[in-house]
């Protein structure tokens, strides 16, 4: 009988640490708005339109444009469809990113989208964000310069949002960060911020590591007699 029990510890063993070391490798870099801002240049220079500078400090102005909504998906389309004031970009969007407000440069095209479950980024792009033929145009249009992109759910979950700004400022003067690091805020991710930063299917991932552990210990127990 010890040996039965010595055999189902083993495989618990060798369960435990192979989902423990598949939920590591899940953790390496993974920023969704860098990987949405990659795909939108991709798909510029293939329309043969210029690549866009990601700006971190547009994207984390992005971030804060989600934020205004504070998780009200009802307010990003449809009849009830919003947007912030832009006096907020320079009272409360910009010194939450430590942005100087004077570098502040003309918003000249926005996608913002929301969604109640995790999308990702190719697909968020394809299937949120490109709705029309407007949609085309914003992407493709001469008079941006530079991009800024986030993504961000609400309280941990859903529902998601996406946000892409578009600008015409210079890249060495405009939203313009005072002590030139970006300012990282949770939740949510912001492009070009050098940050870790693990989208919803990380959490997703951690979720079912957790119940495989709990599964692992209740087999211990029950053959030790814990």
């Amino acid at each position: 009988m010890m040996n039965h029990k010595f055999l189902y510890l083993t495989f618990a063993s060798v369960l435990f640490f192979s989902v423990s070391a598949v939920n590591i490798q899940s953790k390496v870099t993974n920023n969704p708005a860098d990987q949405l801002v990659k795909i939108l240049n991709d798909n510029r220079t293939a329309h043969h339109s210029t690549a866009l500078h990601s700006n971190p400090g547009l994207a984390c102005i992005a971030l804060q444009y989600i934020k205004a909504y504070e998780g009200n998906c009802d307010e990003v389309g449809g009849t009830k469809a919003k947007k912030p004031e832009d006096s907020a970009f320079a009272k409360t969007f910009a010194p939450n990113c430590n942005v100087e407000p004077a570098s502040l440069a003309q918003i000249t095209g926005r996608f913002l989208g929301c969604q109640s479950e995790y999308f990702k980024p190719d697909r968020a792009f394809s299937e949120v964000l490109m709705k029309d033929e407007k949609s085309l145009k914003i992407l493709y249009s001469k008079n941006h310069t530079e991009v800024g992109a986030a993504v961000s759910g609400s309280g941990g979950g859903g529902p998601y949002f996406w946000c892409v700004l578009f600008s015409n400022g210079k890249s060495n003067s405009s939203f313009v960060l005072e002590d030139g690091v970006a300012k990282v805020s949770r939740p949510g991710c912001f492009s070009g911020a050098n940050d870790d930063c693990s989208s919803a299917e990380d959490r997703f991932h951690g979720y079912h590591l957790w119940k495989y552990v709990v599964g692992v210990l209740a087999l211990t127990g029950y053959f030790f007699g814990v």
